[in-house]
């Protein structure tokens, strides 16, 4: 079925491994498993993410491999967990990288159902599944890749990390199924939940920034539509400790009459990134108005344009996208 990537990966020596610059459990997983399968296979394998990792996701072991240097003596590269341009952005801009891209043989490995919009050619591995490292998982079986234990715990900690613990809408027969197989070989939920319960831990400072979040929130749309905002100082102040974003995030989506929440973040080039979470099938077609993608109840976006603008566009868009649900 995917004898395309199989061939590309078969004829490559030395791999290069892309997340974008938003990187989260499921692409560093995914990474962390690629590396481990691959490297088995006898291949050379480099992790890649243009941004240092944020320390709630170092409860994957082997975070530390992910270096911001890109390897173009590579033989090929594989993109995780996305096919998106704009979210490849930062890569893109890094000196030679594009040039590479164009130039060398591009494997994609995504769950996310919108179109991918790369402007370089590729092959894809692309299913409707719950996380990337599923994808990679399917890839392996098929393929006939041994996948030892490391591998398969990288894999079951991004299936977690993108599933809320298996608990999200996209969450499917075959994320259950998948889920077991990586328990048996060797993955443990018990080990994942152990270490990332103390990597996600608050401190003071956070659990104080929490609340000023809150106070923030505003409503829109009779209640419908909250947001918060995050402006470029917090960014920088908070954002290596946790994630603002998910802070808050699920209290948002859990008010009362609230369909849709999101966080918008500023920050000082112009950049707006907005995370979508709604409890209606509704984020894909809000984030597709400002040309971002993916899943129905999980998106995001990234603009160049003023708050006051986006603000009142992410109320027109996502009024028209709750009439049509």
């Amino acid at each position: 079925m995917h004898t395309n990537a199989t061939e590309l990966i078969n004829s490559a020596q030395n791999i290069i491994v892309i997340q974008a610059e938003n990187p989260d459990g499921d692409s560093l997983g995914s990474s962390l498993a690629l590396e481990e399968i691959l490297g088995d296979l006898g291949k050379n394998v480099t992790l890649y993410c243009p941004v240092e990792m944020p320390k709630y996701m170092r409860y994957m072991s082997g975070w530390d491999r992910v270096v911001q240097d890109f390897d173009t003596s590579a033989d090929m590269a594989i993109i995780v967990d996305t096919s998106s341009e704009v979210l490849l952005s930062k890569v893109l801009n890094t000196p030679g990288v594009r040039h590479f891209l164009e130039s060398h043989p591009v494997l994609v490995i995504d769950h996310h159902e919108t179109k991918p919009t790369l402007e370089f050619d590729f092959e894809s591995v692309i299913l409707p599944v719950v996380s990337a490292s599923q994808v990679v998982y399917e890839l392996a079986v098929e393929a006939g890749w041994a996948i030892n234990k490391s591998a398969a715990e990288s894999m079951l900690a991004a299936l977690l990390s993108d599933s809320l613990g298996l608990t999200t809408q996209s969450v499917s027969p075959s994320s259950y199924f998948t889920a077991g197989k990586l328990t048996e070989l060797g993955a443990k939920v018990a080990d994942i939940e152990e270490r990332r319960r103390e990597f996600m831990k608050k401190s003071p400072e956070i659990l104080t920034y929490k609340g000023q979040l809150i106070g923030r929130i505003e409503y829109f749309l009779g209640g419908k539509l909250a947001t918060v905002h995050i402006p470029w100082e917090d960014i920088q102040k908070y954002s290596d400790q946790y994630n603002p974003s998910v802070l808050v995030l699920d209290e948002m989506r859990l008010v009362e009459g609230v369909d849709i929440a999101v966080a918008l973040k500023t920050y000082p080039d112009g950049k707006l990134t907005g995370k979508i979470r709604s409890n209606l099938p509704v984020s894909t077609s809000v984030a597709g108005y400002f040309g971002g993608g993916g899943h129905e109840y999980a998106a995001g976006f990234r603009v160049y344009d003023s708050y006051d603008v986006v603000v009142k566009e992410l109320i027109d868009a996502t009024n028209k996208a709750l009439g049509d649900a």
